[in-house]
């Protein structure tokens, strides 16, 4: 039991490593979590600090979500517990401690974490995201729809397609971490109910 306790502790403290925060500092000597929508994520980095550096977070975020589900994976292969490390990473990236807990919204740690556990599953969903982000220029819109349909492309894939075992085990599993991020979007979803949520672009103050 010590060893997967210190396993989600470990993988709650490499999804709270502040990339974006730390990127937007050294390229600009700004605090990103000062303009556009406070986040310490890809999309607002790139408003703050330009489109290679919204990139450069976005693949730092990613890769601490797989080194966070790795981790576990070194303890154990349980869906469940690879599921609650991988919640425990978007946790961290969501509320980092060294950022006094206010950090991004979770998305690309989840990618990262989810590749691990379900791959085809996470390419189906960037696939879904990058749709509807071209129709809607909507960050939001597409991150929180591609999210809601992890654990659906877990079971089409994993348990339809080619069957393993342990695939309604990691499709439940995935929910968690996707709760996790969907409820962060709670005011993107409000003002997208509303019909006022801004459109992306690499210079607008939007909430995304």
């Amino acid at each position: 039991m010590v060893p997967l306790a210190i396993a989600l502790v470990l993988a709650y403290v490499l999804g709270a490593l502040p990339f974006g925060y730390v990127i937007v500092r050294v390229a600009s000597g700004k605090d990103v979590r000062g303009g556009g929508s406070g986040s310490t994520g890809a999309t607002n980095v790139t408003r703050t600090a330009g489109l290679k550096a919204g990139a450069l977070t976005y693949l730092l975020d990613v890769t601490k979500g797989i080194a966070a589900v790795a981790c576990m994976l070194w303890v154990t292969g349980e869906p469940l517990w690879l599921g609650l490390a991988a919640a425990a990473a978007i946790l961290g990236h969501i509320f980092p401690v060294f950022l006094g807990f206010k950090g991004g919204k979770g998305v690309a740690t989840g990618v990262g974490a989810y590749l691990v556990m379900a791959p085809l599953a996470v390419l189906s969903t960037l696939a879904v995201w990058a749709l509807i982000f071209w129709r809607s220029r909507m960050v939001s819109l597409a991150s929180i729809v591609a999210t809601a349909l992890v654990p659906v492309w877990v079971l089409l894939w994993y348990g339809l397609v080619w069957p393993r075992p342990g695939a309604w085990q990691t499709a439940l599993a995935t929910c968690i971490g996707c709760v996790v991020v969907i409820a962060k979007h709670r005011q993107n979803i409000r003002r997208l109910l509303e019909g006022t949520e801004n459109r992306f672009s690499s210079t607008s103050k939007s909430e995304s």
